[in-house]
């Protein structure tokens, strides 16, 4: 797409809420029937991924809407441009929460998250909701080139790894100090960290990488396809300690700690999981019982 299509479709979203000044779903929802690809326009607003704007589209409007639905209505969008004058009414009806979600975000601006987190929405354009947009599309500031170049990628999406680093590092932060409460011992493993008998480093191996007897692979994940690309590694792990009973060593347990709607998308996925963990999977809500539901709790001290 090349950017005076983007900009076109722009100045439509532009005018259909009165310079931006009304940005209320019902609005929105004719500057994307006049051209579809306002839609792309309107989640560049965000900053959000298709996936992403998916996840908070179900939260807010109870409306199921799968991350894989959400990636062909973008690139729908994109291919053909009057799309929503002849999408089926169900197609319609989850486009439209997608809307409305979006506008709601939009108008509610950055929540205050403190010093030790950076809101999504903290952005020139969306920090104090619609005055913000507002403000920068009519104060002198090419707001269609800079939507244009966050939705290409790059500059923002470098923003939006450091962000999804942030929050992969939840889980692993959650799972350290529930092992630390208990007095086990373990050995975090960071980024590219090479570990022998390992083609990959688990998050967590207990007691130590020289003596494995659980491994932990710890992740948040709203996408699916990160949430899968964790199934299968945990599934790996599962075939490395089978294999060290053929070479005369202990195998170890494998646990999973999961968290996130990217683990709910795919059942197929966390049928695998489970079988090749054995049950042994827990969520932040349930991860009290690490350590007495796993072979955690012979590392345990008594009374820890």
């Amino acid at each position: 797409m090349a950017y005076p299509e983007f900009a076109d479709a722009y100045e439509i979203l532009k005018r259909h809420t009165h310079g931006f000044g009304d940005i209320v779903s019902s609005l929105v929802v004719h500057a994307i029937r006049e051209d579809a690809l306002a839609f792309v326009v309107l989640r560049a607003m965000l900053g959000l991924s298709p996936p992403e704007l998916a996840y908070v589209t179900a939260e807010r409007t109870r409306v199921d809407v799968s991350q894989s639905f959400a990636r062909r209505i973008d690139r729908r969008v994109r291919e053909d441009r009057q799309y929503l004058r002849s999408c089926t009414s169900l197609t319609c009806e989850r486009i439209e929460a997608m809307i409305e979600a979006a506008c709601q975000l939009i108008n509610s601006g950055a929540a205050d998250t403190g010093q030790d987190a950076i809101h999504r929405l903290d952005k020139v354009d969306t920090r104090l909701g619609k005055e913000s947009v507002e403000h920068v599309a009519t104060h002198g500031v090419p707001y269609a080139v800079l939507l244009y170049e966050r939705f290409l990628g790059r500059p923002f999406a470098s923003h939006r790894d450091a962000v999804s680093g942030v929050t992969g590092n939840i889980m692993e932060d959650a799972v350290e100090a529930e092992l630390r409460k208990h007095g086990v011992s373990f050995r975090r493993t960071q980024h590219a960290d090479s570990v022998e008998g390992f083609d990959q480093a688990p998050d967590f191996i207990i007691p130590d990488e020289w003596n494995p007897r659980v491994v932990i692979e710890a992740k948040s994940a709203e996408d699916d396809g990160t949430a899968r690309d964790k199934a299968t590694r945990i599934q790996h792990l599962a075939t490395i300690s089978t294999g060290r009973e053929a070479k005369g060593l202990k195998p170890f347990q494998v646990v999973a700690c999961i968290d996130g709607r990217g683990f709910g998308v795919r059942r197929e996925d966390m049928r695998k999981l489970l079988e090749a963990t054995r049950g042994k999977v827990f969520t932040l809500q349930t991860l009290q019982y690490l350590v007495q539901c796993t072979d955690l709790a012979q590392y345990a001290p008594q009374g820890s």
